[in-house]
């Protein structure tokens, strides 16, 4: 009999109804080898005598978001036993926090943009102008302001305030716009089993690569292997996406996100545990791109799955000080969440000065 994989889609967060698409396309893409059968489960959260329950020799999750990827599932995923694809609980808790993926790359002297986490008590921006706001803990495009003046800044400020009002407890970070008022090039690279992917440019009609533009609109390009980006430049970030995926102590899958400036220095954003995996994202036309078609690449999941077993507690971190200053960022940014909880409730002394 052909092993049957358990294939885990949904989740309770933003980014959702992308990975029901994601996993249906692995679903199918197993079932299309002919080699693996798919067991797609739909999930919000999953207690772990409940995923006992579900049928499958080895587990490929592809659920998006702080949940699914960011390290609970994944604590349930070991108590599980069974082989599952993709990182384990602690580097893909590093990995969900922005902050800490981007101090694992300064460690390793990759250049980042500097950052400071907002916040919602202070009207004044952190940074020079023009900024990037986004949630340290989310999909690379949800929460997503583009700050270029005083009157934007404050604009979306106000947003995030009254989702403050509302409830939420994202923690948010500012960051320089790389480029500054000029448009930057945005690149991407996917890793598949510690080997890079060829790389891709991101060039949304509008210039903002938002949810929109990822996921509802059609007027994006996608250049797998640009003509116009340096072999030089594919080299280097290629290379740069691997040393942080090591320090990270990531696995199997992911995928780095840069801005290319003028000057043309590459600018680290963030790495993903999850990327898209229909196909038409990202990842998967890479994969193409070097000419492994969609039921082959799922097949090379289930493959390093059975070869690697679990993801283990502390999986990784080949570059220690890069590993525990992203461990270091990671306790920072949950220590901004726990402020901005009490600033809600008037509990933080105000110092003098």
């Amino acid at each position: 009999m052909i092993p049957t994989v358990l294939v885990l889609g949904g989740g309770p967060d933003g980014e959702r109804e992308v990975s029901i698409k994601s996993s249906t396309a692995i679903a199918a893409g197993l079932n299309a080898s002919g080699r693996y059968k798919a067991n797609l489960q739909i999930i919000d959260k999953v207690m772990p005598v409940h995923l006992r329950g579900m049928a499958g020799d080895l587990i490929i999750p592809y659920l998006h978001g702080p949940y699914g990827e960011g390290g609970p599932l994944q604590d349930v995923l070991e108590q599980d036993g069974r082989p599952y694809f993709g990182t384990g609980p602690r580097g893909s808790r590093l990995a969900m926090d922005k902050l800490a993926s981007k101090a694992a790359a300064f460690e390793l002297g990759i250049p980042t943009a500097p950052v400071a986490v907002l916040n919602v008590a202070d009207d004044g921006c952190p940074l020079p102008l023009p900024v990037v706001i986004k949630p340290v803990h989310e999909g690379s495009t949800l929460g997503l302001h583009v700050c270029m003046s005083r009157a934007e800044y404050a604009a979306a400020l106000g947003e995030i305030r009254a989702e403050r009002a509302k409830g939420s407890t994202r923690v948010y970070m500012v960051e320089c716009k790389i480029g500054g008022a000029n448009r930057a090039r945005e690149l991407t690279v996917g890793l598949l089993d510690n080997q890079a992917l060829p790389v891709i440019e991101i060039s949304p009609k509008d210039g903002l690569y938002d949810y929109e533009a990822k996921y509802n609109r059609n007027d994006t390009t996608y250049l797998v292997d640009p003509s116009g980006v340096s072999d030089t430049i594919k080299k280097k970030i290629s290379k740069a996406t691997a040393r942080i995926a090591k320090a990270l102590g990531l696995r199997h899958i992911s995928r780095a996100d840069f801005m290319l400036d003028g000057d043309g220095v590459a600018w680290f954003l963030e790495i993903n545990t999850t990327p898209g995996f229909t196909d038409h994202s990202l990842v998967p036309k890479a994969a193409a791109h070097a000419g492994l078609a969609m039921p082959e690449l799922c097949v090379k999941l289930a493959e390093m799955t059975l070869r690697d077993g679990k993801g283990g507690k502390g999986a990784g971190a080949g570059e220690s000080a890069a590993a525990a200053a992203a461990a270091a960022a990671a306790s920072s940014a949950s220590s901004a969440a726990a402020v901005a909880a009490a600033q809600d409730t008037g509990d933080v002394e105000q110092g003098e000065g």
